[in-house]
């Protein structure tokens, strides 16, 4: 049985590379490739995978529909995890997120959960707010592989 941790784990060497697939409105799938990790859910504590976007057409199909995998691989081996998009940003507020640095230590949590690090902690925090960006996170439904 393949878990979460075996999922992220093939990536790791690519910082967590994995690709995203959401649903359009016309029930086609759209995917791209983006950087996920494994972070404790601010609210449950449970673990959960967690991306960062700003990507307007993964955040439009993920509001109205938010069915969500993510495929990670290494070499010929892969791993899907399914799930719920959850989405915490300043166009979709959380309760969870219940003081005004909320939002800032979750997005440094979902950015360094994939290997990301900064030398400016301050001007990542800048930057993530001017471009208005959203942390994904993704509550595992099903996970399997081809391993």
């Amino acid at each position: 049985m393949t878990t979460l941790q075996d999922a992220v784990a093939l990536a790791q060497a690519d910082r967590g590379l994995a690709v995203v697939s959401t649903l359009r409105a016309d029930q086609t799938i759209q995917a791209s490739l983006i950087n996920a990790g494994i972070i404790a859910h601010p609210a449950t504590e449970e673990l959960v995978l967690a991306f960062v976007t700003y990507g307007p057409v993964k955040l439009t199909n993920l509001r109205a529909r938010p069915q969500i995998a993510l495929t990670f691989r290494s070499g010929w081996q892969w791993a899907t995890v399914e799930g719920r998009a959850e989405l915490a940003g300043p166009d979709d507020p959380q309760s969870f997120l219940h003081d005004p640095d909320g939002l800032r230590l979750l997005l440094r949590a979902a950015f360094t959960a994939c290997g990301g690090t900064h030398d400016d902690w301050a001007e990542y925090d800048r930057t993530m707010a001017e471009q208005r960006r959203t942390v994904v996170l993704v509550a595992p439904a099903r996970v399997y592989s081809n391993g």
